[in-house]
């Protein structure tokens, strides 16, 4: 018996939703706190469907890390594995919410404590005894944090611990979308499992520079083109067994190593905010997995689970509950 249903690696955040929803992000007067974080909100979000969740990042010694640790706490997240880095801080992000289709967002990451992560905070994890391990990919821009995370895969693998990677393409904190493309493609030979969008699967393949096209004059958002039939049979060339393709409210996709693939329906709602909706569905997805369900049902339940937050104000705070879920999906057609 483990003691952990799923250990999750990389990034938290305070975040700081705008509470003018409509409203320009120039003109937005007031804001909401919450918390944030792929990593962050997919231990929130697994906790609240009933897994047993541990949360591997870092916070500053500051007022903000604070906020993190007692929202974790209240959630009953494990926050053993969550280290104080004195020198840094914890980050921040600052959200828009335009619907249905505009959520600029900030990111304030310099001197980041989640990213002072290292190998002897992973050793204190204790990886093994957790019955998965997830890793989102923003996690390998830099060191520390980036070698801690393949010592985290490696400790994995050691022990049969099944590694699922959200491939979190933020590019942003990227120097070059390339160096994320090349460092990607390293830590999925390491990785049963990869979630992603189709332009985040296209980075995790990007070579040639035609493929990085600049839209609306933003460098720091670039959009990546290519062959996604293509990327998506290079990566399963990888360590990746399965493939779970995310396409918002279309549903997803399930691509297997021996060429199965199985397209699975989403849910139609009114969307308010689109942030953290796909780590509501990689919580549902991990769920799912964990009580060895098939892929068709993993993933309708992962669709669920993303649809009903995209209906609410924020990421993390408003994870549905295994109930909410379940009668979500029973008035909504079932599995």
């Amino acid at each position: 018996m483990k003691k952990y249903d799923v250990i999750t690696y990389g990034r938290s955040s305070i975040d700081l939703y705008s509470n003018n929803i409509g409203s320009p992000f120039e003109e937005i007067k007031e804001f909401g706190a919450f918390v944030g974080g792929s990593p962050l909100n997919i231990a929130v979000g697994t906790k609240r469907l009933g897994l047993n969740s541990a949360l591997l990042t870092a916070v500053g010694n500051d007022m903000v890390g604070k906020f993190l640790l007692n929202f974790l706490k209240k959630e009953g997240v494990e926050t053993a594995f969550i280290p104080v880095k004195n020198n840094a801080r914890t980050s921040a992000v600052i959200l828009g919410i335009e619907p249905p289709d505009n959520f600029p967002l900030v990111y304030y990451r310099d001197n980041c404590a989640d990213s002072k992560l290292d190998i002897d905070d992973v050793m204190k994890a204790d990886i093994a005894h957790s019955r998965l391990l997830e890793v989102s990919a923003t996690a390998l821009n830099v060191e520390p944090s980036r070698s801690a995370a393949f010592f985290a895969a490696e400790q994995a693998v050691e022990h049969n611990v099944p590694v699922l990677v959200d491939l979190d393409f933020r590019a942003d904190q990227w120097h070059d979308p390339r160096a994320y493309g090349v460092t990607a493609r390293a830590f999925l030979n390491f990785c049963k499992m990869a979630i992603g969008t189709e332009e985040e699967i296209l980075a995790t393949m990007l070579k040639d520079p035609s493929q990085i096209k600049i839209k609306n004059q933003q460098i720091s958002a670039p959009e990546i083109t290519g062959d996604i039939n293509e990327a998506i049979k290079a990566v399963l060339r990888t360590g990746v067994e399965t493939l779970i393709v995310k396409r918002g409210e279309k549903g997803s996709s399930v691509f297997l190593k021996d060429g199965t693939v199985t397209d699975v329906p989403g849910f139609p709602v009114e969307v308010v905010n689109v942030l953290g909706a796909g780590d509501a569905f990689a919580s549902g997805v991990i769920y799912g997995f964990l009580q060895g369900w098939d892929w068709y049902k993993i993933c309708r339940f992962g669709n669920a689970c993303g649809a009903i937050l995209v209906t609410k104000h924020g990421c993390a705070n408003f994870n549905p509950t295994l109930q909410e879920a379940m009668s979500f999906v029973g008035s909504n057609g079932g599995f």
